[in-house]
């Protein structure tokens, strides 16, 4: 379960950063403004067209809708850039890149005042955006009404506002449909197939987690099975599930393992035998191929959460 919490976290995380990612927000914004275009066009091309329905009125709340919506992704775009910049940007920094001690405190005041406005601002952004989503459900079942309620009428008479109030409610059904699929498709994903999440994770991620050479340097154990010739378990209470040895050393230690403990908690598969494990400074152990992809996207523990390069660091201190 926690490997679980974990794993939807990190998630959530990356779907959010993703979101707001450059390519996916240009895209977003040419893919609101192709149809604040297509509706200006429409109502121009159909400037002869009365029809007995308000569609005009729904066309053009459709195109506000989207221009609002361009706003607040740019808003927030800026602000998560805004942000980036400021965590990895160093303050008041002297000629040889060392933060003097008086300004400190000037330094942390500034950047706490900085970070309130720009939650301030980023809150208003995010109220016009559920103000815009709720708006847009109202407007579509108004749309959906006034379409339904002309009938042939509507487009015998007025075709071109028509057939584009009919495309814009579908557009709007498939986005709807898809996200709730891909969002039940995340969750069963989540629930029942914990390495597929981590084989997303670890294709979106950005290296933000450790590197291949600091996961090279982590202990590596080949795990056999504990048959009825092998030397009794020692300190392990109840069935013994096998032995894990260290790997690339003259002298391997060798490390028994209940079985209760003989698992992987990321795919809860029971070790085979001859499978390569990775033991964390943590000694929490799993799949080397499990466990190397998490490492690739978050570089802790995926149980206890401990940070492998913060331990990394202070052994070469």
């Amino acid at each position: 379960m926690l490997v679980r919490e974990t794993a939807a976290e990190q998630l959530e995380e990356r779907q959010s950063d993703w979101a707001y990612s450059k390519p996916v927000v240009i895209l977003d914004v040419i893919w609101n403004f192709a149809f604040v275009a297509v509706a200006a066009g429409v109502l121009f091309l159909s400037r002869d067209e009365n029809p007995e329905m308000p569609l005009r009125l729904w066309i053009i709340g459709y195109a506000f809708q989207c221009l609002l919506h361009m706003v607040c992704v740019c808003v927030e775009y800026k602000r998560r850039r805004r942000r980036q910049s400021m965590e990895y940007s160093p303050f008041n920094a002297g000629e040889d890149g060392v933060l003097s001690s008086g300004s400190g405190v000037e330094s942390e005041q500034y950047v706490t005042f900085a970070q309130l406005e720009e939650d301030n601002g980023s809150n208003v952004a995010k109220h016009l955006e559920s103000a815009n989503t709720m708006f847009s459900f109202v407007w579509w079942i108004t749309g959906f009404y006034w379409v339904s309620l002309g009938g042939q009428a509507l487009a015998r008479g007025s075709p071109q506002l028509y057939w584009l109030c009919i495309i814009f409610l579908a557009f709007d059904v498939f986005f709807v449909v898809f996200c709730v699929a891909l969002a039940c498709i995340i969750g069963i994903a989540v629930c029942c197939c914990l390495p597929c999440i981590i084989a997303i994770l670890y294709a979106v991620a950005d290296q933000e987690g450790a590197s291949k050479e600091e996961i090279d340097q982590l202990s590596k154990f080949k795990f056999q099975k504990n048959g009825d010739n092998e030397k009794p378990a020692g300190d392990v209470q109840g069935p013994v599930g096998g032995i894990m040895i260290e790997c690339g050393t003259d002298s391997p230690m060798e490390q028994v393992l209940s079985q209760d403990d003989a698992e992987c908690c990321i795919c809860l598969s029971a070790y085979e035998d001859g499978v390569e494990l990775r033991e964390l400074p943590c000694r929490h152990h799993f799949h080397c191929a499990c466990v190397d992809k998490w490492l690739y996207i978050n570089a802790t523990c995926p149980l206890c959460k401990y940070n492998i390069l913060k331990s990394s660091s202070q052994e070469e201190v």
